[in-house]
C-alpha cells in the first residue's frame, strides 16, 4: 500500500476546487492542500515573484514525502512548470485554460477564454492559442475581481457577483463556450448558469487534470488502497476555515 500524500497548492483558495474533484475521483487518496494566501493574487505579480514561490512550495512538499504535486493554478503554471518538472523527480501535474475542449466542441467556435492577466499575455497560453485559432475565434478577457471575491469571502453577495459576472460578459461577445482558465472561477458555475443562455458551454480543466493525475499514478502503481484524508495549510492561516468553508461550497456546484 502506498501511503505517501499528494500534494495540491494555488496562489490561494481557488485549487479547492481542484481538490474538490481530486476527492471525488479519487477517494481513497490522501492530500495535502497549501494556499499561497498570503502572496496571493500571482495573476498581477511578474514571472519571476511566481517562480519563487512555487519552489519554495515545492521544496516544502517534497520534505513532506509526497508522491506527486499538482499546481492547482493556471497562472502558477504558465510561470514555470517547466522547471519544476526539471527540478523535481516526482509528477507535476500542471493546468492550463481547456480551450482545446472548447474547440472540440465543434468548427468555427467563437470561445471567451476568462483567465488572469498573467495566464492571457504568457507565451505558454500564446502557444496555445496559435493551435486553434485559425478555424476558431477566441477571445481573452481578464477577470481579476473573481479572484479577489473568492479570497475575500465575498461569495454569499449575490448582488455583486451578478454585477461583475454581467460586466464580464459585456466583454465576451457572443460565444459559443467561456472557459473558466482559473480555478477560482469554478465558484461561479451555477451563478454563469442562470446567467447564460443554455446553449453556451463552460469549459474548465479541473476533471482532466485529476484524470490525468490518476493515469500517472495507476502507471506507476502508486494508487492508494486506503485514505482520504485532507491536511490543511496555509501561508496566511487565517485561511484556512475559509478554505474548509469552500469546499463544502464546492458540493452545490452543478457540473454539465
Amino acid at each position: 500500500m502506498v501511503n505517501d500524500s499528494i500534494g495540491i497548492f494555488d496562489s490561494g483558495l481557488g485549487g479547492i476546487s481542484v481538490l474538490s474533484v481530486a476527492q471525488k475521483q479519487l477517494p481513497k487518496e490522501d492530500f495535502i492542500f497549501l494556499g499561497d494566501s498570503k502572496y496571493n493574487p500571482y495573476g498581477t505579480k511578474t514571472k519571476e515573484e511566481i517562480t519563487q514561490r512555487c519552489l519554495a512550495i515545492c521544496d516544502w512538499f517534497v520534505s513532506q514525502h509526497v508522491k506527486a504535486i499538482v499546481i492547482a493554478c493556471n497562472t502558477a503554471t504558465s510561470a514555470c512548470v517547466d522547471l519544476l518538472r526539471n527540478r523535481y523527480d516526482i509528477p507535476i501535474i500542471g493546468m492550463e485554460p481547456a480551450l482545446k475542449v472548447a474547440c472540440e466542441i465543434g468548427p468555427k467556435q467563437h470561445i471567451a477564454v476568462w483567465a488572469t492577466e498573467l495566464t492571457l499575455k504568457e507565451q505558454k497560453f500564446a502557444r496555445l492559442m496559435d493551435r486553434f485559432d485559425d478555424e476558431h475565434t477566441i477571445y481573452r478577457v481578464p477577470c481579476p475581481q473573481l479572484v479577489r471575491i473568492v479570497e475575500e469571502d465575498q461569495l454569499d453577495n449575490e448582488s455583486m457577483i451578478e454585477r461583475v459576472l454581467t460586466e464580464y460578459l459585456h466583454q465576451s461577445p457572443k460565444v459559443d463556450s467561456i472557459v473558466l482558465g482559473c480555478t477560482h472561477f469554478l465558484f461561479y458555475r451555477n451563478f454563469l448558469k442562470k446567467l447564460l443562455p443554455e446553449d453556451v458551454h463552460l469549459v474548465d480543466g479541473n476533471w482532466g487534470t485529476i484524470r490525468h493525475l490518476e493515469d500517472i499514478l495507476k502507471q506507476k502503481g502508486e494508487l492508494n488502497d486506503q485514505g482520504g484524508s485532507i491536511v490543511w495549510k496555509n501561508t496566511d492561516p487565517s485561511k484556512i476555515d475559509l478554505s474548509k468553508k469552500l469546499l463544502k461550497r464546492m458540493e452545490e456546484i452543478t457540473w454539465d
